[in-house]
């Protein structure tokens, strides 16, 4: 989450709603006021996948960060990301709900959790005030 946090400092966007899955992250996000959605997504999975790996100036996990399954015997790592990413605009409070239940939704759908409270890598918590959100959202209103 660190790095999401830094990412929307430095980049100055709205955030809604998030998702962080093995993969790939769900950003319900507004237009940055610097750069671009591809340049935010770009540094978001630098920041993370650099983190993991151990590589970097910034590459200390912190204590309660859950271990990744990295390859073991230092070989060649497997791609950490989804390659590309795909954006959809949203111009209606009634879609902006829609897309927060579809990413809240998203570890219930792939039996990673039971339901989405279980799932601490999100805004659900945020939006249904049952315990602490990893990070501040930006209320739609």
């Amino acid at each position: 989450m660190e790095v999401l946090r830094e990412v929307r400092a430095r980049y100055e966007f709205v955030l809604l709603g998030f998702v962080v899955m093995p993969e790939h992250v769900h950003l319900l996000m507004g237009e940055p006021k610097k750069g671009t959605p591809s340049a935010v997504l770009k540094a978001l999975k630098m920041g993370v996948s650099r983190r993991a790996r151990g590589k970097g100036r910034k590459s200390r996990v912190a204590a309660n960060q859950l271990p990744l399954p990295f390859g073991e015997g230092g070989g060649a790592l497997p791609q950490f990301w989804q390659r590309r990413f795909y954006d959809f605009n949203v111009w209606s409070g009634k879609k902006i709900r829609e897309k927060l239940d579809y990413m809240h939704r998203n570890p219930v759908t792939r039996k990673l959790v039971t339901h989405p409270r279980e799932w601490p890598w999100s805004s659900w918590a945020a939006y249904e005030g049952k315990g602490p959100c990893m990070l501040e959202m930006d209320r739609s209103g």
